[in-house]
């Protein structure tokens, strides 16, 4: 469908990729992953003709068309919802605007056997015919369906575009990309904009489409959802895989780790041919091995090794000041815009050293309640109270524009920065990628990735206590949100993070607070916990829906409720393989428990450091944690068949 033959890319004497070639077939799901400045974008904007190769050529079919999301899109402000969406169907407009015209004019003649009468006719059959391939039949429904997928309500139908904030806008492009039906989809970070729920959503739509996906994503949990092979971008090269995110990860380890060995195998060989040479290279009577050692060098084929891209951040939180029990409370909160009500009944409290997820869909007040805890928005009803010496780190989600674009990446720290600290600013900005004339780079021109990287460091120039973190992960590279991840869950104070990375998410918190049709409510455990419980939740509330009602003597309507004979052996079968699951897990944990006390009573009296032993003790620790996460699930499983 589309090739890329031979590809290379230039910049002064730098090149971005050198001679890359690879194919794109019809019904692919590729997922294209690399560090930031890699060059996917670019690689994006080449196929769709924005932007030229050096050298090079991508070809594709005559009938081939492309539908392109960029990360930043300008976007109408002159129309309603609806009708900005509706612009999807432009051709099908077109054709039912034609449709009515030779219509009209048919209606008007009565030359029935005339060659310009049989023309109108043809021509009104080749429309009906397009018509209904292009989708005109189902267009409304497709819309609705499409817009309700992403996240919007049907009361957002008729609200001009220029209501909705930038991330809202780059839905309405997605939704208009997503009814043209290209032959092939290239989509720049798609779910930086979306919430969980629409990611899912978009995830299943991909996996389902009948073209070509080619995305650029750094949320592992959707390109394994949706991709079935992988092009890495590394050092201006490209590594083709045809496997999704996770299993790449592996073969990529097991790639590098074979291509090291055959070449050190290899240059041990060369070393102790070159001593042997040297060594016997005056003697006459070696005269013939030495030429043949010469000659065997001459004609091997050296095995060069791929040069490892090994730049990450190194992140690590200032210890946090002890704060009290209490970091903060939250008593029947909620929040209004003027006649727009956001979010009430906001009721928690937040303890020291707790990791917590706020999540729901975009507008329904995450954002906000993240503001009002750091004191930027006032409850309109309500209160907040933050605990005894609490000291309050926010990394905002709209950094563009709380930085200032016109002064260099050092002044933007060194303005903030206060004491001692002020020194080691070049070290604080070399921990996060920006090293040697990096730091004399205005904020105007960095990257997305760029500029959370800076956000990020100048949050590291003074100890906090409670880090509240919006959507700090968006535009980040795989690592650097690994990395941030591990230093989060390394952190000893307090953390609230708004985001709609379920990997990134995972492991890391153990409460969520769900913000939902103008309510929050609470969820103890971890991310896909949650997203489990939900389903489930709404499965129930499907089915509760669903079950018929019988009208009694008194003509009230209720619930039958009953189970068959059959159902009702079947929950029994249920409820025994899950207590037997929930037992086992029982018993691994109480084993792990009893290996790990004694671990810590040999390490309590040991004398020297023996580094196997704790290798041991911290997978013991991680396989507790992971028994721990099922031992949940499966406790949550028989409790709601129990309850039934």
């Amino acid at each position: 469908m589309i090739s890329i033959d031979n590809l290379t890319v230039s910049f002064g004497g730098w090149t971005l990729f050198d001679e890359v070639s690879f194919l794109v077939n019809p019904k692919d799901r590729i997922g294209l992953v690399g560090k930031n400045g890699a060059g996917k974008t670019t690689l994006l904007r080449i196929i769709t003709g924005e932007q030229q190769a050096t050298s090079g050529a991508v070809t594709r079919n005559s009938d081939c068309t492309i539908g392109y999301l960029p990360q930043q899109m300008k976007v109408a402000d002159t129309t309603t919802l609806i009708d900005e969406t509706a612009k999807a169907f432009a051709e099908v407009i077109a054709i039912e605007n034609e449709i009515e015209q030779i219509t009209a004019a048919l209606a008007e003649r009565d030359d029935y056997e005339s060659a310009e009468y049989e023309q109108l006719m043809h021509r009104l059959d080749e429309c009906n015919n397009r018509y209904h391939i292009l989708g005109g039949d189902s267009r409304d429904a497709d819309i609705e369906k499409t817009l309700l997928g992403l996240g919007f309500r049907r009361e957002d139908f008729n609200r001009p575009t220029s209501q909705f904030s930038g991330g809202w806008r780059m839905r309405i492009e997605l939704a208009k990309l997503l009814l043209r039906r290209p032959s092939l989809f290239l989509l720049d970070e798609p779910t930086n904009h979306l919430d969980i729920e629409s990611i899912q959503w978009l995830e299943e739509y991909l996996r389902n489409y009948n073209g070509a996906v080619l995305l650029i994503s750094h949320d592992r949990a959707f390109l394994d959802n949706v991709t079935n092979r992988t092009i890495e971008i590394s050092l201006g090269k490209i590594y083709d895989y045809k496997v999704p995110y996770s299993k790449y990860v592996v073969l990529r380890r097991e790639r590098r780790e074979q291509q090291m060995a055959a070449y050190e195998n290899q240059q041990r060989m060369i070393e102790k041919t070159e001593e042997f040479i040297e060594r016997f290279r005056y003697k006459p009577t070696k005269s013939n091995q030495v030429q043949s050692r010469i000659k065997q060098l001459e004609r091997l084929e050296r095995i060069e090794v791929d040069e490892e891209d090994l730049s990450t951040l190194n992140i690590k939180f200032p210890p946090a000041p002890r704060t009290g029990q209490i970091v903060a409370e939250v008593k029947e909160v909620g929040k209004s815009f003027g006649a727009k009500h956001v979010f009430s009944g906001a009721n928690f409290v937040i303890e020291r050293g707790e990791k917590i997820a706020l999540v729901g869909r975009n507008g329904e007040g995450k954002t906000t309640l993240a503001r009002m805890l750091v004191g930027e928005l006032t409850p309109s009803e309500g209160s907040i109270r933050l605990g005894a010496n609490v000291d309050v780190g926010y990394y905002a989600q709209n950094q563009e524009d709380l930085m200032d674009g016109e002064i260099t990446v050092f002044d933007t720290l060194d303005r903030v920065a206060v004491g001692d600290i002020r020194t080691r600013l070049r070290d604080i900005l070399g921990a996060f990628l920006f090293r040697g004339e990096d730091i004399d780079k205005k904020v105007k021109v960095l990257s997305g990735g760029e500029r959370s990287r800076l956000a990020m460091a100048r949050l590291m120039l003074s100890p906090h206590n409670l880090l509240i973190m919006d959507e700090p992960t968006n535009h980040m590279d795989m690592r650097s949100k690994d990395i941030l991840k591990e230093a989060l869950m390394r952190f000893d104070g307090t953390v609230i993070v708004v985001s709609h990375d379920r990997e990134f998410l995972d492991g890391m918190v153990d409460k969520i607070y769900e913000f939902r049709d103008g309510g929050v409510k609470e969820y103890l455990g971890g991310i896909y916990y949650f997203l489990e419980k939900r389903k489930v939740e709404s499965l129930a509330e499907i089915e509760r829906k669903a079950i018929p009602t019988t009208t009694t003597k008194e003509g009230t309507a209720t619930s039958s409720g009953k189970l068959s004979y059959e159902q009702k052996k079947e929950q029994e079968k249920q409820i025994r393989k899950l207590r037997k699951a929930v037992e086992a897990i029982e018993a691994e944990l109480a084993d792990i428990e009893a290996q790990i006390a004694d671990y810590d009573a040999r390490f309590a009296t040991a004398t020297e450091y023996n580094e196997a032993d704790y290798r041991a003790y911290d997978e013991l620790k991680n396989r507790y944690d992971r028994q721990m996460h099922e031992w949940e699930k499966a406790s949550y499983e028989l409790e709601l068949i129990e309850e039934n």
